[in-house]
């Protein structure tokens, strides 16, 4: 019998959306190794020459005018991608994407960004028999996200759920999954021991992410952040911007041995369960992986739009708070004189009931008709079933 396939589709525009694809295929994979899976950006792969253009004029627009970025997320919130949209893309992709389908032949395809699934849903209109699920990677559903044809959308929240099911989408068609992340987030390991693989040194932590872009913050909070370091351990990890990292490492603010510069790491999930705090932008997935290891959270310069929707999700929540000095001050005063107390409330963070990241996984291949393979998969599995109530809304 030929090993069922899944093909996932995203768009580079930040790191988050291929993140999500990967995690779920390599959790899929994980779970079950008979599932074939397979992660392709859609204009990256079909127009490698004029994709990396359009990404970096959309990241100097996110990085020079947030502003309008948050206007065009708002003016078309309840919109669907226009007619318009939708044929340029169509006249785009359509062949070179029947072509990679009819070649890989998947019995399920999956998009964790808006265009690939329109692309994929005008195909569906023209006769493409396989079905389409959506994959919503952040904690809010614009209306690019909702095409007639997507035969399912797996989302993070039943917040996310109700979203839709406004729009005239059916209830059944919707499915509360939680975001996926790799199974590296799945578990916690030993901070102590961490620490020293790490070669860092075992006081309190805090990690520090830029972003995929490494974007950063102003002078004031950074001068609060190094306030403290001869007592607490700084962690920046500044993804792709190599620039930035050369002129922190210069920089003599810097240069002590409790702070640690780092450029692209494939170990954020060792480096988030070896420190006790965590900065970031509030990304869909750094949140949701920042959730799976239960570490506490500042927020910092959310994208008008979607990130500001995420930010407030996980503020109510009470996992995060919006960064400035005086946040900053009052956690690390938490950190060093209530080490302990953070600690317990970072174990109840991590209890079954709040959260199962390998949910997603499990649900797609229940869909799929695939079983879970190993014992401890199918008792995760079980355990899922009565999980979509328990993802906090």
């Amino acid at each position: 019998m030929r090993k069922k396939r899944v093909l996932l589709f995203s768009e580079g525009f930040g790191t988050g959306h291929t993140g999500a694809a990967y995690a779920l295929a390599e959790g899929i994979k994980l779970l079950n190794p008979d599932v074939q899976c397979r992660v392709i950006e859609l204009g990256k792969f079909l127009n490698p020459t004029v994709a990396p253009w359009i990404l970096s004029a959309y990241r100097k627009t996110v990085s020079s005018q947030p502003k309008l970025v948050g206007m065009m997320y708002k003016t078309q919130y309840h919109k669907s991608l226009n007619r318009l949209t939708k044929l340029a893309l169509h006249r785009i992709f359509y062949t070179h994407a029947s072509q990679v389908i009819d070649q890989l032949k998947p019995d399920l395809i999956i998009c964790t960004h808006p265009i690939p699934a329109a692309v994929i849903s005008r195909l569906k209109r023209r006769g493409l028999d396989v079905p389409l699920y959506t994959l919503i990677t952040d904690y809010d559903a614009h209306g690019s996200w909702v095409n007639a044809e997507v035969n399912r959308y797996l989302v993070s929240t039943s917040r996310v759920k109700s979203i839709l099911t406004g729009r005239g989408i059916s209830p059944e068609l919707v499915t509360v999954t939680g975001i996926p992340v790799h199974p590296k987030f799945w578990e916690r390991s030993n901070k102590t021991q961490l620490r020293k693989e790490l070669g860092l040194a075992d006081i309190p932590t805090v990690l520090i992410m830029g972003g995929g872009w490494g974007l950063m913050f102003g002078k004031d909070v950074m001068n609060s952040l190094t306030a403290r370091v001869d007592d607490i351990q700084l962690i920046f990890c500044m993804g792709s911007n190599n620039k930035r990292v050369a002129k922190m490492r210069s920089n003599p603010l810097f240069r002590h041995p409790n702070v640690k510069i780092l450029g692209y790491s494939s170990e954020i999930n060792k480096l988030m369960d070896a420190s006790d705090l965590l900065i970031t932008k509030p990304g869909g997935m750094t949140c949701t992986e920042g959730q799976a290891k239960g570490i506490p959270m500042l927020f910092y310069k959310a994208i008008p739009g979607q990130e500001e929707k995420n930010c407030q999700y996980f503020v109510e929540l009470g996992l995060a708070e919006v960064l400035d000095s005086a946040v900053v001050d009052k956690w690390y005063t938490m950190m060093l004189r209530e080490y302990a107390a953070l600690e317990e409330q970072r174990k109840r963070r991590l209890a079954p009931d709040r959260h199962q990241p390998g949910h997603c996984a499990s649900t797609v291949l229940e869909m799929l008709g695939n079983p879970v393979t190993s014992t401890e998969s199918r008792s995760q599995r079980a355990q899922s079933r009565n999980e979509e109530a328990a993802i906090v809304t």
